[in-house]
C-alpha cells in the first residue's frame, strides 16, 4: 500500500525519536513513512526537495500527491492516520489552535537547546556535512 505520509524527522532528537516510535507502534496500517533526516544518507532530491537545514527547522510531512505540509499539521495528519485524532482535536479549535501552535513554533525554534543539543544546527550535526 502506499504511505499516505511520509513524515521527516529528527532520529537525534530524543522527544521527537520518542514520538516517532510512538506512532510507528501504532501505524498498524502502515500509512506512514518515517524518514530519519538525521541519517547521513537524506537527501532531499528524493523528499519533496526539503533540504536539511529546512526540515531541522521545523517538522515536515509529504503527502501521497507530493503536497508539503509542515509543523503541527504533520503531526495532526499523523494521529488521524493511526486513528488517534482526538489527541489533537484542541488544535482544530480556532482560539485554542492560536495558541497550541504558537507553542509548537516555539518548541520547533529551540528544541536543539531544550534537548541538550546547542544552539545551532551546526552543533547537533557537525559530524557529517549535509550536501543537497
Amino acid at each position: 500500500m502506499k504511505n499516505k505520509l511520509t513524515f521527516l524527522y529528527d532520529g537525534q532528537c530524543p522527544l521527537c525519536l520518542r514520538e516517532v516510535n510512538f506512532l510507528k507502534e501504532k501505524d498498524k496500517s502502515k500509512f506512514i513513512k518515517f524518514v530519519d533526516i538525521s541519517n547521513s544518507d537524506y537527501s532531499s532530491i528524493k523528499f519533496g526537495k526539503i533540504s536539511y537545514e529546512d526540515a531541522m527547522s521545523n517538522l515536515h510531512g509529504i503527502l501521497s500527491n507530493g503536497n508539503v505540509i509542515k509543523g503541527l499539521d504533520v503531526l495532526i495528519l499523523a494521529y488521524e492516520l493511526i486513528d488517534m485524532s482526538w489527541l489533537y482535536a484542541p488544535a482544530k479549535i480556532p482560539y485554542i489552535s492560536v495558541i497550541i501552535r504558537a507553542f509548537y513554533r516555539f518548541w520547533a525554534r529551540n528544541r536543539l537547546k531544550i534537548t541538550g543539543r546547542g544552539n545551532t544546527l551546526k552543533s547537533c550535526n557537525s559530524d557529517f556535512s549535509k550536501v543537497n
